[in-house]
């Protein structure tokens, strides 16, 4: 199923999430100290991260910059926090998913399970496959998966690239933020799925000239997203 690695200072909570992960399919290792959980998260081979934010040594923030900066696989912040200005940080720093706790150990499978799937089919596109949208002043390719807008490259994290490409490539169809979820992420909406919310205004913010007033990305009220074609 794949290789998983949980940072996580709470061993009843680490050992709890391990457990159910492994009766699931997957290997699991766990590190109970941020500098720690770093080091095995950039020198051992893993499909993907659960962690936590408050850790000693080494806060989940600081951490997931790191290994964004270097890899690509799916990280996933588990936290007690609720603040959606905790939700844009870690989210903005490129972790794909944000779970608050106390969450349900069948949404935590799930989650995974649908991350590192999503994972490995994009990675197993091929490189000759270079597929390029157009749209006004708005450039995708989604093989080097690089973004340009209006004559500027623009960094997106992995998610907020997602998002913004299944959107363009679906142009003109309202999405409901449920839909977005099991479209990008793989998996039904289920807790908190706050998460898409946070990544459109991320999206907007890098993307447009002027992000209260979008041209690419509009909210239609009440129902969803729709990307302008």
């Amino acid at each position: 199923m794949g290789k998983v690695l949980i940072i996580e200072d709470e061993v009843s909570i680490a050992e709890l999430e391990r457990d159910y992960l492994e009766i699931s399919g997957f290997e699991v290792d766990i590190s109970t100290d941020g500098k720690e959980g770093l080091e095995k998260a950039l020198s051992e081979d893993y499909d993907l991260v659960l962690l936590d934010l408050m850790l000693p040594g080494l806060d989940g923030y600081e951490i997931c910059r790191r290994i964004r900066a270097t890899k690509e696989i799916p990280i996933v912040m588990v936290s007690a926090k609720k603040n959606d200005i905790d939700k844009i940080r870690g989210l903005g720093l490129g972790a794909d998913d944000y779970m608050t706790k106390p969450f349900s150990p069948s949404e935590l499978v799930a989650r995974v399970k649908a991350h590192i799937n999503r994972y490995d089919r994009l990675a197993g596109v091929s490189a000759a496959n270079r597929d390029i949208i157009e749209v006004r002043e708005l450039k995708i390719d989604s093989s080097s998966r690089r973004v340009w807008s209006y004559g500027k490259e623009r960094t997106l994290t992995a998610k907020e690239f997602d998002i913004l490409r299944f959107l363009a490539e679906h142009p003109n169809k309202v999405y409901a933020k449920e839909d977005l979820f099991k479209e990008v992420w793989g998996l039904e909406s289920m807790g908190d799925i706050s998460t898409v919310t946070v990544h459109i205004k991320n999206i907007r913010e890098k993307i447009e000239l002027d992000s209260s007033k979008p041209q690419f990305i509009e909210t239609i009220w009440g129902v969803g997203y729709r990307f302008r074609g």
